[in-house]
């Protein structure tokens, strides 16, 4: 059984303070390349894994992940102990995202390794109960919401006591001519694990004006612009977002994007004139969206002569979350 998962970019969050009950909230959407690509089959008894990650050189180069068998072996095992199944499995992780880089690999990975054994033992499931077996999906349901749906997503953060991924309230299919030029600068890698925790328990929550401001944006402005093809508006309200959500973290990572490369980039882009500009999750990925593939080029040639150390893509909207299919 062959599963493939596109990444995500995490846009931001709408209330990193909880002023209505809620906690974090958040909007994003599935992107190819990079994804995640892996194969299992039944064993007889236990699971086993191996690893053979195969980049493609022209998309790839450099966006790997050393941990993603050891990831999806956890996974399998989680869902086979779940339904006590005693048959295992064994995974080949084929093409992976590159850890803590702002990508979602770690959720992708792990639920395409689930998703391969429901598959592979005909379980009905969905990702969001799979998230829930395997332990994704406690903060941000958008890596989770994506791998089921693609396309862009907004989640409805979770409430005190409700230990469930958050619930999805949109899902809109981007535009077909639309792209992103992704951007994966060699710098430190995005915060995550109990570093991540300690992070968001130091942050003071922000006004209730400016989470009124980025739902506003969200449900006024970017929403409505992914449906009618609008690029400009969409462009302008998620910078604008993406410049609160900074403001937000700022105290965590030194200012409104991760302090280096990646700032520096997004600075550069915004001198280009691009909008629709950010960093995903805790980066150091940065994207820009763009109306059309002609232009994705250009602005990705003129970013790989700018800044030559980083890896560039030039990819497409996901508006399919993860496929399924039996065989190579």
């Amino acid at each position: 059984m062959v599963v493939e998962a596109p990444a995500r970019l995490h846009f931001g969050m709408l209330d990193l303070g909880g002023s209505l009950g809620r906690r974090y909230g958040g909007i994003g959407a599935a992107i190819e390349p990079p994804s995640v690509l892996l194969s299992a089959a039944p064993t007889a008894t236990g699971s086993a894994g191996r690893l053979l990650v195969i980049p493609d050189p022209a998309t790839h180069e450099g966006l790997s992940d050393p941990h993603a068998l050891e990831a999806a072996a956890c996974a399998a095992s989680a869902v086979l102990g779940h339904y006590g199944i005693s048959e295992g499995v064994a995974i080949t992780v084929h093409r992976t995202l590159p850890a803590h880089r702002g990508l979602g690999s770690g959720t992708q990975v792990a639920l395409a390794a689930a998703r391969a054994v429901a598959e592979i033992f005909e379980l009905a499931t969905n990702s969001v109960q799979l998230a829930e077996i395997v332990g994704r999906g406690r903060r941000s349901a958008i890596g989770t919401h994506v791998f089921q749906h693609g396309g862009l997503v907004v989640e409805g953060g979770r409430r005190e006591g409700y230990d469930h991924p958050a619930p999805l309230l949109a899902r809109v299919a981007m535009p077909e001519l639309w792209r992103c030029v992704l951007v994966v600068p060699p710098a430190q890698a995005g915060v995550s694990g109990a570093a991540e925790a300690a992070a968001f328990a130091g942050l003071r929550a922000p006004p209730v004006a400016e989470a009124e401001r980025v739902a506003h944006l969200v449900l006024m402005a970017l929403l409505p612009a992914a449906i009618e093809g609008d690029f400009a508006t969409f462009g302008e309200a998620l910078s604008e977002i993406q410049q609160v959500n900074g403001r937000w973290f700022a105290p965590a990572q030194g200012g409104p994007f991760a302090q280096g490369p990646s700032a520096a980039i997004i600075s550069r882009l915004a001198s280009w004139g691009a909008t629709g500009v950010g960093q995903s999750s805790w980066g150091p990925a940065v994207y820009a969206v763009m109306p059309d593939p002609d232009a994705t080029a250009a602005l990705a040639g003129r970013i790989r002569a700018a800044f030559p150390e980083a890896t560039v893509l030039e990819a497409r909207f996901a508006n399919v979350g993860a496929t399924v299919r039996s065989g190579l």
